[in-house]
């Protein structure tokens, strides 16, 4: 039996942001395809409060203040009923402001701790910066890994996320070197060529996708990764697969959004006979993208509404709610999800944890 709902209209209409050009370009085409599987999943089953869901993509790499506007002049039209996605993090804050509250907003990865609280506005996991530590804790329990150089692409968020290591970090673990390369750098041999790091177990890179892969062909091409590691926030398939198998040896990465060994199986199956031939891969973030369409799916649908105080007063009493991908579990403005621990094999990525 289909649920009467608000007024609506035909569909539900989800604004979902997915960066198409920029540094994230890399990732954006496999966001937008896992959204839009999860939005066919989500009408296979009545769809959200008994409408057919229905994706615009946005841009989500361009610039902030247009994104914004863009945003906001949607939502007055009265036919957007959420946003979901993963916009790079220089526009989260623009997507927020031009949001205000009006609909509920669910981004797909990491609280990056760059907005303030915004009512409304959900994000998934925690901040990226302890997710690296996690991956440096587990490195150090399981091989005793404690020495590294810490590489930065020059610009805001990356400083900003190194700087949220560098307070995380603590003895035994210490940082004795750190480097910082213009976005786009190709020569990478005022970095490898340094003594400093022959002292080093690994590499934090806080760096653009595009850098890491000109960084991870540079550094496997010396014969390091061999005996280094590499540890970074924007390691995911695209950039597996845009390095090639050989540049990601000993790279490993800590996420929530990151499907279980099953999980991950029947997804991309499902996946696979979605779209048949040559989709973008799954990727770890654009599981964030899937996750956050679901999330949004499963809050509303419980709630019986999209409206922003209807949600605030539901969070108030329940903190879980279910979805097909499983549990959400709502705190404040993040959405809890576990933390595993994967290591690159080839262009994939394999869960170690959880």
């Amino acid at each position: 039996m289909r649920q009467s709902g608000p007024a609506l209209g035909d569909s539900f209409e989800i604004l979902h942001i997915a960066p198409r050009q920029g540094h994230a370009a890399m990732y954006g085409p496999s966001c937008e395809a896992l959204a839009r599987l999860a939005a066919g999943e989500i009408n296979s089953s009545d769809g959200i409060l008994g409408r057919e869901t229905c994706l615009t993509v946005l841009d989500g790499g361009g610039d902030p203040i247009e994104l914004g506007r863009e945003v906001s002049a949607l939502i007055a039209t009265g036919l957007v009923r959420a946003v979901t996605g993963n916009p790079v993090s220089s526009d989260r804050l623009s997507i927020m402001r031009a949001v205000a509250g009006r609909v509920p907003c669910l981004f797909g990865y990491g609280h990056d701790g760059l907005a303030p609280y915004q009512p409304g506005t959900f994000m998934i996991a925690e901040h990226p910066g302890a997710l690296t530590y996690h991956v440096v804790r587990w490195l150090y329990r399981e091989y005793g890994l404690h020495r590294w150089v810490l590489l930065v692409s020059d610009f805001g968020w990356a400083w900003r996320y190194a700087a949220v290591l560098r307070r995380l970090l603590a003895p035994p673990h210490v940082v004795f070197a750190e480097y910082a390369v213009p976005i786009g750098a190709a020569d990478f041999e005022p970095v490898l060529g340094h003594p400093m790091l022959d002292l080093a177990d690994g590499l934090l890179l806080v760096m653009t996708s595009g850098d890491a892969v000109r960084f991870n062909r540079a550094f496997a091409a010396t014969g390091r990764a061999e005996r280094q590691v590499r540890v970074g926030p924007t390691f995911d398939e695209d950039v597996l697969l845009a390095g090639g198998p050989g540049a990601n040896r000993n790279v490993f990465v800590a996420s929530s959004s990151l499907p279980d060994r099953a999980d991950s199986r029947a997804l991309r199956d499902r996946y696979g006979q979605w779209y048949r031939e040559f989709p973008p891969a799954v990727g770890r973030f654009a599981y964030g993208s899937y996750l956050s369409v679901h999330a949004l799916a499963a809050l509303v649908q419980a709630v019986g509404s999209p409206e922003v105080p209807r949600i605030h007063s539901a969070l108030h009493a329940r903190s879980v709610f279910e979805g097909p991908p499983g549990e959400f579990r709502f705190w404040d403005d993040q959405i809890l999800r576990p933390v595993r621990i994967a290591r690159a094999d080839g262009v994939d990525l394999t869960v170690l944890t959880g």
